[in-house]
């Protein structure tokens, strides 16, 4: 058994930087404790470190692979990729490093979260970044332990140029800096990405010179099986190592970073939650907090292609394949930037895939809700996850309309002449076996390429069969009620899950945790990710989820030396 002041469960976006920031502080003992493997200085696979992320994030190493979400009601439930990895989901996804819009945080604001307005959390923002293209802005930071950069028109692909013409035809305005420039337009998409390779929070902020620290432990390999309570004071948590042996770690203070899904799971597991819901599956309630688990957010998506002419195709050994993306204003309820739209040079890894050009369209502002719900007391079985995207019926008809402009644009771009090379692609289970990494698919692929590549009419003929099972684009343009349907049957998220332990006044009945991550009621036991977050940005989640985490370390830090209570906590052996 150890003792520290702090022990962080989970070492994603925000784990990691908790951990780096709390262990600047000689005096404090901070733990780290990762379930799944450890990714040090010189030692990460080349998978993670690769520009395009699609192989590391279709295969099962990194993930959890029993983690499953029900897109909508009744819908079957499938795989909802999270990291299960040291650097979490920063050391699989795209690598977007988009901030989100002032509204956004002053949303947050003026509903319960006071001190996280715009003007509260730019400054953390810049101090997480080291911005290469626009270090002398006073909206950016230049000494920060991310980097972020974009691939500037110059060095645009022709599918880039021909995409930036389609948004330029329907009126969109050209902008540098998606992360300073606040209105719809395109714009070269902003990643944490320096000299071609992933710059996850693990690579960023656990260096060497962090991970010599003499009062930091990193535990990898470890899942927190329970947090460890005497009534409401949080003492510890139990985990098990690879061996199968359970080991105690005791601490002044637990922080869940263990994300959206899992840190309201482990809360109410603790018996912290909706009293009613807790006793049914016979967990003593200490806390009764019915907004835990509730709130759950993610971006509303749909996946199309296009098939790509030769001379649209992008060499497979250059690995960066997301470079341009744009905010729109769908016009339902007049609400503005309530799309968003990203292409992708290539749709997968392979020969198939670089023949085809990938659009993301995902809303933006999504009013619907969803929650995170206990399917069992043990730990060992994964929480049920039910995002009910378009609970709202707002949602549906924002998807709708974009649907419909994503279509005018690739009207506009000159990928080709006929419609029909236009095709939604559904990031289906079987679409992602195709695009696990290794020799049978490789072959397949090249074959189903070649195919591709066939006269028209059986290209074509081959799309319908094997992508779109018959849909037409032409079809759902056409037909109000069948688009409708379509987005019913393929919407999902885009892994952009959120809002499960909201922060906010403890008077608010759904709030679950003060503007600090502090559980309400409770003693010793805190969150800090996405969680956290009272609305969806209108962002992907990881450079938002990095500011909170830097925004709260820096609030700890200033607390402890305030107090004078910074003391080195001995280590214990039993």
């Amino acid at each position: 058994m150890e003792r520290f002041d702090y022990v962080i469960v989970g070492g994603g976006s925000a784990g990691c930087v908790l951990a780096h920031r709390l262990s600047a502080v000689p005096s404090l003992r901070v733990a780290l404790i990762e379930a799944g493997v450890d990714t040090p200085p010189g030692d990460v696979p080349s998978e993670i470190l690769d520009s395009y992320p699609m192989p590391v994030f279709c295969g099962d190493a990194y993930i959890w692979p029993e983690l499953k979400a029900q897109a909508t009601r009744g819908a079957p439930a499938r795989v909802y990729e999270q990291g299960k990895v040291m650097g979490g989901g920063s050391s699989i996804n795209v690598q977007s490093a988009n901030r989100g819009l002032p509204r956004d945080y002053d949303e947050w604001a003026q509903n319960g979260a006071a001190g996280w307005s715009w003007n509260d959390v730019l400054p953390w923002f810049r101090k997480l970044e080291r911005d290469v293209n626009f270090p002398d802005s006073e909206l950016h930071g230049r000494d920060g332990f991310v980097p972020i950069r974009r691939i500037m028109p110059e060095d645009w692909p022709p599918f880039c140029h021909a995409f930036a013409q389609g948004l330029r035809a329907q009126g969109l305005a050209m902008l540098h800096d998606q992360n300073a420039e606040f209105d719809d337009g395109f714009f070269p998409g902003a990643f944490s990405n320096l000299d071609d390779r992933r710059v996850s929070t693990a690579a960023a902020y656990l260096d060497e010179a962090t991970r010599k620290r003499g009062n930091l432990r990193i535990f990898a390999g470890m899942r927190v099986e329970r947090i460890v309570m005497d009534g409401a004071a949080a003492q510890g948590v139990v985990a098990i190592a690879p061996s199968g042996e359970r080991v105690t770690f005791e601490a002044d203070e637990v922080i869940l970073s263990a994300g959206a899904l899992q840190s309201p799971a482990m809360l109410l597991r603790a018996g912290i939650g909706s009293r009613q819901e807790l006793e049914a599956l016979g967990i003593g309630c200490r806390i009764d907090l019915p907004g835990v688990g509730r709130n759950l957010q993610d971006h509303p998506s749909l996946t199309f292609c296009h098939f790509l002419a030769p001379r649209f195709r992008m060499p497979l050994s250059r690995r960066r394949a997301s470079m341009v993306a744009a905010r729109m204003s769908s016009g339902v309820d007049g609400e503005a930037s309530d799309l968003y739209l990203s292409s992708a040079t290539r749709a997968a890894w392979h020969a198939l895939g670089n023949r085809l050009g990938l659009f993301f369209l995902w809303c933006n502002r999504p009013h619907s809700r969803g929650r995170v719900q206990l399917a069992s007391p043990d730990a060992a079985v994964a929480p049920r996850v039910e995002l009910n995207l378009l609970d709202d019926p707002r949602d549906l008809e924002r998807l709708a309309a974009g649907v419909r402009m994503l279509a005018r644009v690739i009207g506009s771009t000159g990928l080709g002449s006929d419609a029909r090379d236009f095709f939604p692609a559904a990031f289906s289970p079987r679409v992602k076996a195709l695009s696990r990494v290794g020799r049978g698919n490789a072959w397949l692929t090249s074959m189903l390429g070649v195919l591709l590549d066939t006269p028209a009419p059986l290209r074509r003929a081959l799309i319908q069969r094997f992508f779109t099972r018959g849909q037409r684009m032409s079809a759902l343009l056409a037909d109000e009620r069948a688009l409708a349907e379509f987005i019913r049957a393929n919407v999902f998220g885009v892994w952009h899950a959120s809002g499960t332990c909201r922060m906010g006044d403890a008077c608010l009945p759904d709030s679950v945790t003060d503007t600090q991550g502090r559980v309400h009621g409770a003693r010793g036991l805190r969150v800090v990710d996405a969680s956290l977050m009272p609305r969806l940005p209108s962002a992907n989640t990881n450079i938002p989820t990095i500011m909170i985490a830097e925004k709260i370390a820096d609030a700890m830090v200033t607390q402890r030396r305030a107090s004078g209570a910074a003391h080195a906590a001995p280590l214990v052996s039993t």
